[in-house]
């Protein structure tokens, strides 16, 4: 089976309260980028990429390993859940970005 939808999950400053759900469309795939408020609005916005046929769903390093498991449970196994994650030569950086 191929890759032909996924969902990218993202928080990002100023966002509509009910996020902000945009496609890019290429002959193969659909990816669905989901800009939320935070962190707490990923469970729903996950259940809805599966409902809509989502093969599978990343989420940005915001997220960390608490929302991540959050997310995973919300889709119910239905598809696999990702999450970007920083190696260490990364973190002051991050933080930097972040604080």
């Amino acid at each position: 089976m191929a890759l032909t939808h996924w969902g990218f999950i993202y928080t990002a400053p100023g966002v509509d309260p009910e996020g902000r759900w945009s496609t890019a469309d290429t002959d193969g795939c659909r990816t669905e980028l989901v800009a939320l408020r935070s962190v707490e609005q990923a469970p729903d916005a996950a259940r809805r990429l599966a409902d809509q046929g989502a093969q599978l769903i990343e989420l940005c390093g915001a997220f960390g390993p608490v929302w991540t498991a959050r997310v995973i449970e919300a889709v119910g196994g239905r598809v696999p859940v990702g999450a970007v994650g920083y190696g260490p030569e990364a973190v002051d950086q991050v933080h930097a970005i972040f604080s």
